[in-house]
């Protein structure tokens, strides 16, 4: 028996306000416009509010909670506004765990509303209950359980405020169910206080003028751009300074995008697959400017090689992370953009560099990245920049985690900030084609590339029903070597070749699965294919799944070994 929806003009209005619509109120009042969300028994006192409801904001139906939460951080790093997520006790909340803690670690702003079975019977092991809570502390900016009604409004306003203010991040907020079915008739109050929590936006002028004079006297001085610029909006002001003062710039992974990848003072990324340019250029610098990056152990590589002849200074938002890994001589908290527009103020005389730039240039030349083209399957570097060119360097570009990730952020220079969205400190495979959905809803208007690997594809690959339902023209690009290969190559290079449960010869059919959803679907396997593909599928008005055939034994080049520090890197030459 087929059942039919009913109609919402024939829902009778009530005159009675429950505390799932003092929630959807409260969500309109912070100004939400997309929510990510699945529904499920303590949520349905929710979704029903949501069906009577004439909410300005759309409800996206992803197919599994993975999928709502890294949608959800696509549509934050796109936007810079919090990814909304909603979903229910139990399975439905620890479904979300990878991303809670993927956004933690990305300094993302997600706020993740999840139900919870009602007061009475926590702590019982009723029906899906699960300790949300106790599970998230760890991984979580901050959380709360909301055990009354009247603090309902107060507590959503509060978790977008942190979410979205000094070092962003995920906030929890769990609603049990017996809150949102209570009927009330109250108007409540939403006004806050945090003490404890007062972000440090504007640096210290003393730091600032200190940072200034040790650029005065740097002769090798290198600045180190992470994504506290982008979270700032500081991309402009760095530019700026940057080519007053003529300073060398390498990026971080998720620093992508916040100087533009082909200007001249650009080093390109550094880390354990940086370039020669970048790499070296920290190794050898006398004075290494750190302006919202974390130092992270990918970056650093062994950390008594790293920046060994440098004074370091370190601009973050995040006190905690000032010193944590690497010793930090000029601390400077506060905002990356507040810091930028304080040193454009002083009038700082650098003229003792020329002859570092000139070395920089030279390394930049002599050991640029490189790769051999194929003469069977796709180069997979070829067929990045190959994205890069069709897309005219404008595309905003999503990706899992493995070798197609590493040889976009080599292959593809991003120039304009908030084009890349990726999965730096967890590194989480199937992220790359939800982020894509979230990419592409809080940025309707711009191409969105999903580059992703066989591997992680299939991990969140149920969410191509939310592309065709919804038309959203993202472009799936499948860089498929059949393996796990970043996997693959770290038992190649370190375990003598021992492939264990790494290689995928029994993949689908990546075309009949994408028809199946009633998508097109595409197969490339020889290079002189690829240009009037990519030509076809950038022009087309809907969603597309290419399976894009690779040399299956290529390896990310150049490579920092475990343990070593980043100037002894292998695979800088051919």
């Amino acid at each position: 028996m087929k059942v039919e929806a009913k109609p919402k003009e024939q829902v009778a209005e009530s005159t009675m306000t429950t505390g799932a619509d003092v929630f959807i109120r409260s969500l309109v009042d912070a100004d939400v416009d997309t929510v990510f969300g699945y529904p499920g028994g303590a949520v349905l006192p929710i979704y029903d509010a949501l069906y009577r409801a004439d909410t300005p904001f759309e409800h996206i139906l992803c197919r599994h909670e993975q999928g709502l939460i890294h949608a959800a951080e696509g549509y934050a790093r796109v936007t810079g506004k919090p990814g909304v997520v909603i979903a229910t006790s139990g399975p439905g909340a620890t479904n979300l765990i990878t991303g809670i803690t993927d956004a933690m670690m990305d300094s993302l702003p997600v706020v993740i509303f999840t139900g919870q079975v009602a007061t009475g019977v926590i702590g019982t092991d009723a029906f899906q209950e699960a300790d949300i809570i106790g599970i998230t502390t760890p991984i979580t900016k901050y959380n709360y359980q909301v055990t009354d009604l009247t603090e309902l409004p107060r507590v959503v306003k509060e978790a977008f405020h942190i979410a979205s203010t000094g070092r962003p991040g995920p906030v929890v907020v769990d609603i049990p169910k017996n809150i949102a079915q209570e009927i009330t008739a109250k108007e409540f109050k939403t006004d806050f206080h945090l003490p404890g929590y007062q972000p440090t936006i504007k640096p210290n002028p003393l730091q600032i003028r200190k940072l200034a004079d040790a650029l005065s006297r740097a002769k090798r001085p290198l600045l180190l751009a992470g994504a506290g610029v982008l979270f700032a909006k500081a991309s402009e002001e760095l530019k700026t300074f940057v080519e007053k003062h003529q300073i060398p710039v390498a990026t971080t992974l998720l620093g992508l995008g916040s100087f533009p990848g082909t200007n001249k003072l650009s080093l390109g990324m550094a880390g354990m697959h940086g370039t020669y340019a970048a790499n070296m250029g920290i190794y050898e610098a006398d004075l290494l400017v750190n302006i919202g990056a974390r130092f992270d152990d990918r970056l650093t590589g062994a950390l008594q090689h790293f920046a060994p002849n440098a004074k370091v200074a370190h601009i973050d938002i995040d006190p905690a992370e000032i010193g944590k890994n690497v010793s930090t001589k000029i601390p400077v908290v506060g905002d990356a953009k507040e810091a930028l527009q304080l040193l454009l103020n002083i009038d700082i005389e650098m003229n003792h560099h020329q002859e570092w730039l000139e070395a920089l240039e030279n390394k930049k030349q002599d050991y640029p990245l490189w790769y051999e083209r194929s003469n069977d399957l796709i180069s997979p570097q070829w067929l990045i920049e190959q994205v890069y060119e069709t897309s005219n360097g404008k595309a905003i570009v999503t990706t899992d985690v493995g070798q197609h990730q590493m040889w976009a952020a080599q292959f593809y220079k991003f120039d304009q900030p908030d084009k890349w969205v990726t999965s730096g400190g967890l590194g989480t495979m199937g992220f790359g084609f939800p982020a894509a959905i979230g990419a592409q809803l809080g940025a309707p208007n711009e191409l969105v590339v999903s580059v992703v690997g066989d591997g992680g594809f299939q991990m969140t690959l149920q969410e191509l029903a939310v592309i065709k339902q919804r038309n959203l023209p993202v472009k799936v690009i499948i860089v498929n070597n059949e393996a796990l290969g970043m996997v693959r190559q770290w038992q190649e290079k370190f375990y003598e070749e021992r492939y264990s449960e790494s290689l995928l010869s029994e993949n689908p059919d990546f075309i009949k699965l994408a028809e199946s959803y009633g998508i097109r679907g595409m197969r490339i396997e020889k290079e002189e294919e690829v240009p009037a593909m990519l030509e076809d599928i950038f022009s087309y008005d809907g969603p597309v799944v290419v399976d894009c055939r690779v040399v299956k034994q290529e390896c990310v080049y150049p490579m920092v070994a475990p343990g070593k520090g980043n100037h002894e890197m292998i695979g800088v030459t051919k």
